[in-house]
């Protein structure tokens, strides 16, 4: 069964209008979308739609079903690094994972008190192809929280702001509170029975993000739980603990909504991480950059790991993860022995043994995507990203001296490109005042939270780009919505 992208016209043309203008006022009055193109007092625009992105009931129950599957890849990872750490398992492993970080943050990231702790907010990227769902990524610290529920909250109420709106509900993807309750049930079981209350701490280096995070944190004071966005200055170390300056309040759990490779620059985070190894606080997502890493695809992949992948995850999630991930190899540039070839990365048709002869590929041979790993400021965002069919010759192999050379300290991987199926779409034109069709390829993000052992899907996030952008994310140009049901589907 296929996505279904658009429904608008099956509605009343002004219908749809007065909706959109609905969810755009509810976005400026949350702060999250900018009323002008100068207002510099909310995060972001973006085009809206008049509708949710419409999922059929087979892709909702790959979503649904999906966390489960992720949750277990976290879980082996976690437990292939200790073991190769220790010895069991090959000691490259680790030292792929280990690759560009301080030395002091790979022995924090070790310690006894944090080796079972995983992310416990879990977000793929995944690209809807003809053929099927590929996610090219994971992210444990994403952005998009309180911008999705807050969107959520929009499309599923507009129904009730007037009666010309009546003629349309949408049963949005986890409710219209499900980011919330899905954010709520992992704070509270994270607080691990602790007196306090909940710190986001938001970087600047992640400032864009405060306005969707204070939105949610004010959500969650209505759930009864006593959390705020603060920047790290607004906390306060003391011998019992780490306290909000604002009022003296201790803090209980401290969401970390910042990058490790910022810890630098992030004030008090040598205290913020004393405390949490003294046991007095509780912080999530944890300290263990080897968790935050995209080349933990490619030891999927990995040949010579395949037997524990198998029997770690499991006949059913190993099959489902081998179809959703695409093939991913480590820019290593180290030679290999003249029998050896790079595993499942081919030519023309002929094995190689040399990253640089991807340099003499043809554009239909060169679609491929080369990407930081992780710990570095082009690693978030789709910074750092180059595809390769998208540039000139002379430029890829640029791209790829460049990536090479950086692997001492930002490895980088290649990754397979996959090119998004196209959905007509339309969206409100500001300046037209009317709505019009767009043709575009999407990304959809499902946020999962972990808690009671179980990562549930609280809403699903999805940003449409025109064809032409081969990189889709948000911006001013591009549809974001959340998803729902289809109609037929429920």
């Amino acid at each position: 069964m296929a996505l279904a992208g658009e429904i608008s016209s099956r509605t009343d043309h002004a219908d749809a209008r007065q909706r959109c203008i609905a969810v755009r006022e509810g976005l400026i009055r949350a702060g999250l979308f900018s009323e002008t193109v100068t207002d510099s007092t909310a995060a972001a625009r973006w085009r809206v739609s008049p509708s949710p992105f419409l999922l059929s009931q087979e892709h909702l129950h790959l979503f649904e079903t999906l966390g489960t599957h992720l949750l277990a890849l976290y879980r082996a990872l976690n437990r292939l690094y200790f073991e190769s750490v220790h010895g069991t398992q090959p000691a490259w492993v680790a030292a792929y994972l280990d690759q560009g970080k301080p030395d002091s943050l790979i022995a924090y990231s070790r310690l006894d008190r944090f080796r079972d702790l995983l992310p416990d907010v879990i977000r793929p990227d995944v690209i809807p192809t003809d053929t099927g769902m590929i996610i090219t990524e994971l992210d444990s610290v994403p952005g998009g929280i309180g911008l999705t529920g807050c969107m959520a909250q929009a499309y599923s109420h507009v129904k009730s702001q007037s009666s010309v709106l009546s003629t349309q509900h949408f049963e949005v993807v986890g409710g219209p509170d499900g980011m919330v309750r899905g954010f709520a049930a992992m704070l509270r079981e994270r607080m691990e029975g602790r007196t306090g209350g909940v710190a986001i701490v938001v970087s600047e280096e992640a400032q864009d993000y405060r306005p969707e995070m204070e939105w949610m944190a004010a959500r969650l004071r209505e759930q009864d739980l006593a959390v705020f966005c603060v920047e790290p200055d607004e906390v306060d170390f003391t011998e019992d603990g780490l306290r909000l300056a604002r009022d003296h309040r201790p803090i209980a759990l401290l969401y970390r909504f910042y990058e490790l490779f910022d810890l630098a620059n992030v004030p008090k985070s040598e205290l913020i991480m004393y405390a949490a190894k003294q046991g007095r606080v509780a912080v999530t997502p944890p300290f263990k950059p080897q968790m935050e890493e995209k080349l933990a695809f490619a030891l999927f992949h990995h040949p010579a790991l395949a037997a524990f992948w198998q029997s770690e995850l499991g006949e059913e999630t190993h099959a489902i993860l081998s179809r959703l991930l695409p093939n991913t190899w480590i820019l290593d540039p180290r030679p290999l022995p003249p029998a050896a070839v790079i595993p499942g990365l081919q030519l023309g048709g002929r094995a190689i043994a040399d990253w640089r002869d991807l340099s003499h590929a043809t554009q239909k041979g060169r679609r491929y995507v080369i990407k930081p790993s992780g710990f570095s400021p082009l690693a978030w965002g789709s910074r750092g990203v180059s595809v390769g069919h998208d540039l000139p010759q002379s430029e890829w192999a640029a791209v790829i001296d460049q990536a090479l050379a950086s692997f001492p300290t930002t490895p980088h991987i290649l990754q397979e490109f996959h090119k998004g199926r196209q959905f007509e779409l339309s969206y409100y034109n500001e300046q037209a005042q009317d709505i019009v069709p767009m043709a575009g390829r999407a990304r959809l993000s499902p946020y999962y939270f972990v808690s009671g052992g179980k990562a549930e899907l609280a809403g699903i996030l999805a940003t449409v780009c025109s064809p032409e952008k081969k990189l889709i994310h948000g911006m001013k140009d591009a549809i974001m919505a959340p998803c729902a049901i289809a109609p037929e589907a429920r």
